[in-house]
């Protein structure tokens, strides 16, 4: 009888179990439906502008990339993408009140970005721009590198760079090279020049800084590096933890197949191509890294703060609550971003000397 009721009593719980579990599965779908995604989230924190901006910019997140072997589907999605970016370059450089012109340094194309009014002629800044390493061209870009020019009052040679899967991480990074020699044959020296990149052109900043050290070329006086993809393996806690929050895109449609597309499996852990993993220890330019706490490239980020500052480097992380990725050129007229270009230039002015 004991038996009979143990039975019943668990028939009666795992019923009421079920209906309760029902209810809240209900209940989370119908609040799921009116529940905005993480990505559009903008808290009350940040300047009310980008609210607007993160809402609109989200709606894009989905990307669909060329299969890796579709190499005339890579020039075509390419191209369209640097003639979308080129159509606006001239505008952008007028609102910045820089000119530009497009020639070749070391055999690399390059577009060499100069502010209205100089603050000096005898340094300068070399940009790499962003893109996943597979979009953009260094026109296109303009609003990057027009905005470092205008900012610290220096001219800015905007590198080119072949894009993936064209070029591996090996070549891209020896093309960095190549811009550095030719400068230096100018008669530039190593520490009148800073070195600058955002996301995956903050990778390339930083995996090519550690190449030239590697090859006894000395390195620039230092860096600075907005959102830098520094680790192009799938580590890291917020490629998780703030993948559904990121506004520019996922890990599946873009970071993915683009990392893929820059550098094997098997070489995605190397120092010139992830810098996250390098050896800090054999020396290494002061470097500001720049970032926002909405981006899934975070946790690189704080990596590559910590391998530098562990290696007894000057390094300083400034982080900013609520923004995206590379958000000093999105909304440059916001005060995130003019407290962010305050600082890249005090850091620019203290290590190349301009005080």
């Amino acid at each position: 009888m004991q038996q009979t009721a143990s039975i019943k009593s668990l028939r009666k719980f795992s019923s009421a179990a079920l209906i309760a579990a029902s209810s809240l599965a209900f209940a989370i779908s119908a609040f799921g439906e009116d529940v905005t995604p993480l990505w559009a989230y903008a808290p009350d924190t940040i300047s009310p502008e980008w609210g607007e901006f993160i809402a609109e910019k989200g709606k894009h997140r989905e990307h669909a990339l060329p299969a890796l072997d579709d190499i005339e589907g890579w020039k075509k999605f390419q191209a369209a993408a640097a003639e979308r970016g080129e159509a606006q370059a001239d505008a952008i450089a007028r609102a910045f009140n820089v000119s530009y012109t497009e020639t070749r340094l070391g055999g690399v194309p390059i577009v060499e970005v100069t502010p209205g009014a100089p603050r000096r002629t005898d340094r300068i800044v070399v940009y790499t721009h962003g893109g996943g390493y597979v979009l953009f061209s260094a026109r296109s870009a303009m609003h990057t590198s027009a905005l470092m020019a205008a900012a610290t009052g220096l001219k800015v040679y905007s590198i080119d760079y072949t894009l993936a899967p064209h070029s591996k991480w090996d070549n891209t990074t020896g093309e960095v090279v190549s811009v550095f020699k030719a400068l230096l044959e100018k008669g530039y020296e190593m520490d009148q020049i800073v070195l600058c990149g955002d996301s995956a052109g903050g990778g390339l900043a930083a995996g090519s800084t550690l190449k030239m050290r590697d090859l006894g070329m000395g390195m620039p006086a230092a860096l600075v590096l907005w959102s830098p993809w520094a680790d192009v393996s799938r580590r890291g806690d917020t490629l998780v933890t703030l993948a559904d929050a990121e506004v520019f895109y996922t890990y599946e449609s873009v970071l993915g197949p683009a990392s893929l597309a820059y550098a094997d499996p098997g070489d995605h852990r190397h120092p010139y191509a992830s810098p996250v993993y390098g050896d800090f220890s054999k020396g290494y330019p002061p470097t500001l890294i720049q970032g926002g706490t909405k981006e899934i490239l975070l946790s690189g980020m704080i990596r590559l703060y910590q391998a530098l500052d562990q290696a007894g480097q000057t390094v300083k992380l400034d982080l900013y609550e609520g923004m995206p990725h590379v958000f000093p050129p999105l909304l440059p007229k916001s005060k995130e971003s003019r407290a962010a270009m305050k600082k890249v230039n005090a850091w620019v002015t203290e290590h190349l000397g301009l005080d």
